[in-house]
């Protein structure tokens, strides 16, 4: 039932995305040209608290954009989908008019992109999911007598796009995700449990890694003084010190105003380790190759190879700004769909690989602290350890750190990547599902540097 459910959606969906489009592609007059862009889902949401199921519910909802473009001037709009087609085209023609009289008075766009056809493309990822009823009983009594608090998601999101010179692009992804924390009193622990397809076993282990860790936060809490340790960092962690290159450093327009945190990296400066390879890949199935302009990026693009910096990302409004090629990029020229390489560390070698240092499973509130170095910023969370001789000996009490990427990730200092890698999904659900996540292994540093 969850199954046909899902299909009846994706095919009205789409039905009705092409013919609000078609209705509205149709209106425009000469010399007006636009975009019609679709963002969609069907969710299945889960709470839990206290390893109960405290809230359930789906949600079924799209949205339609417009981008308007006329003698020079562009409007953007977008409003949420009724379902009923007379409804949306009625909505998306009062789109038009408003878009037609807002151009009246808004300035010329001086780095506008005139519309091309950028050609069609329809895209579907489809998983092995559990019907979500099934994924209930299995975590409600896995994570027995556990106080699990959290929220599981799953179903399918939909992005499609399509323009007045007739380019038509469709894409599809399934996805779920558990993103949790077991609680032991004022203790906790972190975890999350997503893949490309559902697997028991693995999902089994993940929650019986995060019962063994929580034990061990019954420890007593060992102080750590500020100075520099050799640290292991898990793959959630990795994520979050990733998920900061978003914030201009990997942005071509920020470097050519000085803002990207590469800098020095981009003109050789500074280098990082030969072990580093990070890169754009939308064979993920994370989110969809095209941007709002319909732009399709390569299906797989390196941005940092052996070290070195391979590309900036250049949306066409930079590359028309600065007199370069671009790269279709999305326009805030974010990466959208990450991964960074596996190295050859295994999984039963990376304690004894520590030795003596710090285990850290997460990290939190990261931000530049100082840009033009590449200095990052944020706080040691959760089931961060103190680890001697191989062996974990104590939690440690939160800590801030503060440290240059050029230093964490130089070629003297970042030791190993794991052989495996962890699927960390965006999971932001502020008023939709939002798509992109980091593929990550873990890594193995040298020394990290903590301040207080």
């Amino acid at each position: 039932m969850w199954r046909f459910l899902v299909r009846n959606f994706i095919q009205d969906l789409k039905l009705s995305f092409h013919q609000s489009a078609d209705a509205l592609l149709a209106a425009l007059k000469p010399g007006e040209e636009a975009v019609v862009s679709l963002q969609g889902e069907q969710s299945y949401f889960a709470r839990f608290n206290g390893g109960k199921i405290r809230q359930n519910t789906s949600v079924e909802q799209a949205t339609l954009g417009l981008q308007f473009q006329n003698q020079g001037r562009t409007f953007h709009s977008s409003f949420s989908m009724s379902g009923q087609l007379q409804n949306d085209v009625e909505l998306m023609h009062r789109c038009l008019a408003q878009a037609r009289l807002a151009c009246e008075h808004l300035p010329i766009d001086a780095y506008q992109l005139a519309l091309e056809n950028h050609g069609q493309s329809d895209v579907e990822f489809h998983v092995p999911m559990l019907d979500p009823l099934d994924a209930m009983d299995l975590i409600v009594a896995s994570a027995k007598e556990c106080d699990l608090a959290g929220i599981y998601v799953s179903g399918v999101v939909v992005s499609a796009n399509r323009n007045s010179k007739g380019q038509n692009h469709w894409f599809l992804t399934e996805r779920f995700y558990l993103d949790y924390s077991l609680y032991d009193g004022e203790k906790a622990v972190k975890s999350s449990y997503a893949e490309n397809n559902w697997n028991t076993p693995h999902f089994l282990k993940n929650l019986e890694h995060a019962k063994s860790q929580l034990k061990l936060m019954a420890r007593a809490k060992k102080k750590l003084a500020p100075g520099q340790y050799k640290t292991y960092l898990a793959p959630s962690a990795v994520s979050e010190l990733l998920g900061i290159f978003s914030w201009s450093a990997l942005s071509y327009s920020d470097y050519r105003r000085g803002n990207s945190a590469f800098r020095k990296l981009a003109e050789h400066e500074k280098k990082i380790s030969p072990l580093f390879h990070l890169k754009e890949n939308f064979s993920l199935g994370l989110g969809p190759r095209f941007n709002a302009q319909g732009e399709m990026a390569s299906e797989q693009m390196d941005l940092i190879k052996s070290g070195s910096l391979s590309n900036f990302l250049v949306s066409s409004r930079s590359a028309k700004e600065f007199s370069v090629p671009g790269n279709c990029a999305n326009e805030s020229e974010s990466p959208r769909s990450l991964e960074l390489l596996p190295g050859q560390l295994a999984h039963a070698d990376i304690l004894k690989q520590l030795g003596t240092g710090l285990y850290l499973s997460n990290l939190h509130y990261l931000n530049w602290s100082d840009r033009q170095n590449a200095r990052v910023t944020g706080m040691t969370r959760y089931a961060c350890f103190w680890v001697e001789n191989g062996e974990i000996v104590a939690p440690i009490e939160d800590m801030r750190f503060d440290e240059s990427i050029y230093d964490a990730l130089g070629p003297e200092n970042l030791l190993a990547l794991t052989d495996f890698q962890a699927l960390e999904l965006d999971t932001s659900t502020y008023e939709a599902c939002s798509l992109g996540g980091i593929k990550t292994p873990g890594m193995l540093l040298k020394q990290f540097t903590l301040t207080l």
